[in-house]
């Protein structure tokens, strides 16, 4: 008998603050995390660009020195992460045999400040200068092993990497190890640290990265002047449990997570399949999974990265997976304000969807102003605002034509 999977704690790293409750107040108050920074400081003011940047990240409480220089930023994301959602819980889920709780953490890119960090040693320096924890930094799956090593996790642990539908889909593939008996409760979502020239040479070479430097208009999902994304860094958590166990201990649930979908475009390494089937499908997935009708889904956080392609291909999404519904449907993009985190913005969205259930609100899509007749869908341009949510998806596209999404809805006993 398949069981039911709520979501009882949160973490959150991100540009608009270090705590869930930090970025949800950032969030509904409709401000961004955005800075301008040289990415090529030898080259500026030419390559000045819109970046979203952690700030006043302190892992010491988790940390010391000799620890630090072991893990990369992106472990060190992960743990902070972590205990905060576990201290939201409020529960260090010991009472439950640790071959029974897992950790799925997914990065799209691993430790790629460690790699280019060393790589340049190597060539520079010479092998002798390589560190001796380069391998175990570099490596995506180390968030998850290294969370598993501070909470003596033993269940089924591992990374998923599928690019920007990293964090998604390791909460997806969380909740039905969950919902079909093989654990009892998790830790799941994402983390990124790609915060280097060369990570934006890239995306900026392929014209993925906006070319706004207007902080206030570079991240403009679905917004006829997009011109691409804000890259930014951070981590998004959820604690999933089993129902019967949360409610058995009183814990407080924000949402139950009820439907996964999971496609591929088969299409393209960068761009979107464009006439929006393989989206639609993991949106019709999601919620047939739980039970659901189109007409019972009312939110959508949408990937919404800004870029031409992914705003237009995802509308289009909705509309096959909605049909007339579509237009009844709130759709906002957190990337408005946090940027594009890669493999942490399903992980750090989902912490969004779970708190906007349990909150009865949604925040706005900002730096919205010119419509594009290809994008006329509900943005929630206006401002935040209250609703009752029926039924939520969480959205997340990535290169190579993954597609993951994950429904939530108020918990009902």
């Amino acid at each position: 008998m398949d069981r039911r999977v709520v979501i009882t704690g949160l973490g959150a790293v991100t540009p608009c603050g270090n705590s869930p409750e930090e970025l949800w107040n950032s969030l509904i108050a409709g401000k961004h995390g955005f800075e301008l920074a040289p990415w090529f400081p030898d080259q500026e003011p030419d390559n000045l660009s819109v970046v979203a940047r952690v700030k006043n990240f302190d892992p010491s409480e988790y940390f010391d020195k000799k620890e630090l220089r072991r893990n990369d930023v992106i472990v060190q994301y992960a743990v902070y992460c972590a205990m905060q959602a576990l201290r939201d819980a409020g529960t260090d889920l010991k009472d439950i045999d640790p071959y029974r709780v897992g950790v799925v953490i997914g990065s799209g890119i691993g430790g790629i400040y460690t790699t280019e960090e060393e790589m340049q040693n190597y060539h520079k320096k010479g092998n002798k200068r390589v560190g001796v924890f380069t391998i175990t930094k570099m490596i995506g799956n180390m968030a998850a092993g290294e969370v598993a090593i501070r909470t003596g996790f033993k269940g089924s642990n591992f990374c998923v990497t599928t690019a920007c539908a990293s964090g998604t889909q390791s909460i997806g593939e969380a909740f039905r190890s969950i919902k079909h008996g093989y654990l009892d409760a998790a830790i799941a979502g994402g983390t990124e640290h790609s915060d280097i020239g060369f990570c934006y040479a890239s995306f900026n070479n392929m014209h993925a990265i906006t070319r706004s430097t207007d902080v206030d208009r570079a991240s403009i999902p679905f917004d006829a002047e997009r011109s691409g994304f804000v890259l930014g860094d951070g981590c998004g958590l959820l604690v999933l449990e089993e129902y019967e166990h949360a409610k058995a201990r009183g814990a407080k649930i924000y949402a139950e997570i009820c439907g996964y979908g999971s496609t591929c475009d088969a299409y393209h390494e960068t761009s979107p399949d464009p006439e929006g089937k393989g989206g639609a499908m993991a949106m019709k997935l999601a919620y047939e999974e739980a039970g659901m009708k189109p007409e019972d889904i009312n939110y959508i956080n949408a990937h919404g990265t800004s870029t031409a392609m992914n705003d237009r291909t995802e509308t289009m999404a909705v509309k096959i997976a909605f049909g007339e519904h579509a237009k009844d449907i709130a759709i906002n993009s957190t990337k408005s304000m946090t940027g594009h985190l890669l493999g942490a913005a399903g992980g750090v969205e989902a912490v969004v969807t779970a708190m906007s259930i349990k909150n009865g609100k949604v925040h706005q899509t900002i730096g919205y102003k010119v419509p594009d007749p290809e994008c006329d869908l509900d943005y929630v341009t206006e401002g935040a605002r209250d609703m009752k949510i029926t039924g939520a998806l969480s959205n997340s596209l990535g290169f190579g034509g993954h597609n993951g999404c994950i429904c939530m809805r108020p918990v009902q006993d």
